[in-house]
């Protein structure tokens, strides 16, 4: 390939697609940077640098298998860590990020491997790490790896205690997985590639806007890993601008005169940009974007087509199109495909817009003035649920739905009484169970009113429609009903009839949805659907049960994936093009407001409103924290008690670091998420509260403090 023109200041430029670049390629050794190596790895343009693997071998016994890999990691010349415990394990990973994990899954009770896998893959840096698992040899017929690869391994090893077939393995690993991931690595991680200038003996990124720091001499880029992996050169030079710097350049010159938001919204902007919990169809769907950059109009148009089905919420749901003249067919996919609403077009999806004034009619009677006085600013963030549970003697949520919903014309909307809406809400509270630290009616009253707080945010309010606020207020105060105070896992490791009833999956969030609906429809006295029409009643009712089976954590990952991809890029991408023109605008209002998209809002607005504890203000986080850290003790009591697998080993009551797991909750689990929700529904005030608390727990845990607060002497 030839060489394009030079930036006009002379530095090389690397554009955000690395596919097809000449990189160094016959050119000689550049001044400044390290030379490859005859252990270099060619592949495409690039060199990689293969220096040491690392190897971690999980064995909760050394037995002569454990040995035999830790002998051939020698032979070898690869680093070995052998670690027997979860903590350990975990800790060693994050800590030293090995190219190879070996986990023993021949005595699952000694060692839960597929739990242990599934820690390691949720934890940052593990997206490019190799798995593998060690299984028993057996007479019988072979098993499927199928529940393996679900659980995050990569690969099967069949014991054989052998060093030479050991060895071997090691050597197909390094040459296969290790190698494979570290080329995927590169083309996933664009964003971590940059260019500099040589400016005497150092390679200098310039400093400007875009926030450009210095390398020190001959510095080579990061992986995603934080290992050295590659230096690049190039002599082929792009004049590009990638969509990531330009989306930076838009957040920066946003003039809405808010410069500490916008500077916050930009920061959230950065992180959803380089977020580790990257799905597999993300890696397809940042390939296609890089692709696009150096192809010809007509083929980025219809890549352009091919990404917007890429981020379809539903990717193997079909789209049955039956003919008019085939009734048997249409017929056939209604009753055995369907789910059984019927598919509409833009904002006949959702109930007709129905014509009522919102807080006009509805009153609030025999309120007490203490409650009165507790829920005054009931509208604003900092909002204090803990003073209404005094003032209500734990009922707060029949007299906070009541106003909340009164506030957004909940009644007119569904067409019910005040003294129906007052019965339903106090049928819903009595079936929440006050014995429970945590999940109780001052939980569901919390997330009532963070997901109120959330919809008053001027870009939910442009987007979402009346039903779909009622459904998301609706889904807020049942989302938890009947919470026993148990875990999933808890459950279904104790074959409880629920766990049964709804086979081990997503069996707490499905009781909730169903018993709301069993609960409501059942009494009249209480049945706040009985006026709606059928059809409404069907969509509302889908859209309160998606909600609530939002808010299970296991498909976290996944629902916060699929809206920072088919929400929060395309948005940014969309405003960065419009310029505040009409059609721009209108263009960002049509994305918004397709089903899809405002299915997908309404699920990160639950789960966000579901777990924003570390987002409150320092007193009443510190009190969630005290609540949900009982539960869990409690829990694990009994499973000690019933001799059942311990879920959450952490959470005993004798050893428990608080603030270490409200460190790592906030990690793995708030960061990301609210990050993309920033970004999208600007909440300056949310992000503060986060910022402040993480170091409030961050720096009790440096203190080697496991309780609540910090010594006396002590200020945070």
């Amino acid at each position: 390939m030839g060489c394009a023109p030079s930036a006009p200041d002379g530095r090389p430029v690397l554009p955000s697609s690395l596919c097809g670049l000449d990189l160094g390629a016959g050119e000689g050794p550049v001044p400044g940077l390290p030379q490859v190596s005859e252990r270099d790895v060619q592949f495409g343009p690039m060199k990689f640098h293969l220096d040491q693997l690392q190897v971690l071998l999980v064995f909760p016994r050394k037995d002569s298998q454990c040995t035999s890999f830790s002998r051939a990691c020698e032979k070898a010349g690869f680093g070995c860590t052998v670690a027997k415990e979860t903590k350990a394990v975990l800790d060693c990973f994050l800590n030293n990020h090995p190219d190879i994990v070996i986990i023993d899954h021949r005595n699952p009770q000694q060692l839960d491997a597929v739990a242990l896998c599934r820690s390691i893959r949720a934890s940052e840096p593990s997206g490019h790490t190799v798995v593998v698992a060690v299984v028993c040899r057996t007479e019988r017929e072979e098993v499927s790896v199928l529940p393996l690869i679900a659980s995050g391994f990569n690969r099967r090893y069949v014991e054989n205690p052998s060093l030479m077939a050991c060895y071997n393995e090691l050597l197909q690993l390094e040459f296969g997985e290790v190698r494979s991931q570290l080329k995927l690595s590169t083309q996933t991680r664009p964003s971590r590639m940059s260019w500099a200038t040589r400016r005497g003996s150092c390679w200098v990124r310039p400093a400007s806007r875009r926030r450009w720091t210095c390398w020190p001499p001959s510095s080579p880029a990061p992986s995603s890993a934080k290992k050295i992996r590659h230096y690049v050169s190039i002599v082929r030079l792009c004049n590009s601008i990638s969509k990531t710097d330009k989306m930076a350049e838009y957040v920066q010159a946003d003039g809405r005169g808010r410069r500490v938001s916008t500077q916050r919204r930009h920061s959230s902007l950065a992180r959803i940009h380089s977020m580790t919990i990257e799905a597999p169809i993300t890696k397809v769907i940042n390939l296609i974007i890089a692709a696009q950059e150096s192809s010809p109009a007509w083929v980025t148009e219809a890549l352009d087509q091919v990404l917007e089905t890429l981020r379809a919420a539903e990717l193997y749901s079909p789209q049955f199109e039956a003919k008019d003249d085939d009734p048997h067919a249409s017929d056939l996919v209604g009753g055995l495909v369907s789910d059984g609403l019927r598919r509409l077009s833009g904002n006949e999806y959702v109930l007709a817009a129905k014509n009522f004034h919102q807080g006009t009619t509805s009153s609030l009677h025999d309120v007490p003035p203490k409650a009165a006085e507790a829920m005054e600013n009931e509208d604003c963030w900092d909002f204090n649920i803990f003073e209404l549970e005094a003032a209500t003697t734990k009922r707060p949520l029949v007299f906070l739905g009541l106003k909340i919903f009164a506030r957004f014309g909940i009644c007119e909307f569904l067409g019910c009484s005040e003294p129906t809406l007052r019965a339903w809400l106090e049928t819903i509270e009595a079936h929440y169970h006050q014995s429970n630290p945590y999940h109780n009616s001052t939980h569901a009253a919390d997330v009532l009113h963070a997901t109120a707080y959330f919809l008053g945010k001027e870009r939910i309010k442009q987007t979402l429609d009346p039903s779909d606020e009622a459904a998301a207020l609706i889904a807020a105060v049942v989302h938890d009903v009947d919470h026993p105070g148990r875990t999933n896992s808890f459950l279904c490791n104790a074959d409880s009839p629920l766990a049964l009833l709804y086979n081990d999956t997503a069996v707490l969030e499905s009781h909730h949805a169903a018993l709301a609906f069993q609960l409501t429809v059942g009494d009249m006295r209480c049945n706040i659907f009985r006026n709606m029409q059928r059809s409404e009643y069907r969509t509302l009712r889908q859209s309160i049960i998606d909600m609530v089976l939002a808010t299970e954590m296991t498909k976290h990952f996944e629902h916060v994936n699929k809206f920072v991809n088919s929400i929060t890029k395309p948005l940014a991408a969309l405003e960065e093009d419009s310029e505040d023109t009409e059609g721009g605008q209108e263009a960002v209002t049509t994305m918004l407001r397709a089903p899809e998209n405002r299915m997908l809002i309404k699920r990160m607005l639950i789960k966000c409103a579901d777990v924003a504890n570390p987002c409150r203000p320092r007193e009443q986080c510190v009190e969630w924290a005290a609540r949900i850290s009982e539960e869990y003790f409690s829990q694990t009591d009994e499973e000690k008690q019933q001799d059942l697998p311990v879920v959450m080993p952490v959470f005993d009551r004798n050893t428990c670091s608080i603030p270490k797991s409200q460190v790592s909750f906030i990690d793995y689990f708030i960061s990301g998420m609210f990050d993309a929700w920033d970004a999208f529904a600007d909440l300056p005030e949310v992000m503060l509260h986060l910022d402040n608390n993480f170091k409030y727990w961050k720096g009790l845990d440096e203190l080697r403090q496991r309780g609540l607060r910090p010594p006396p002497e002590v200020v945070l």
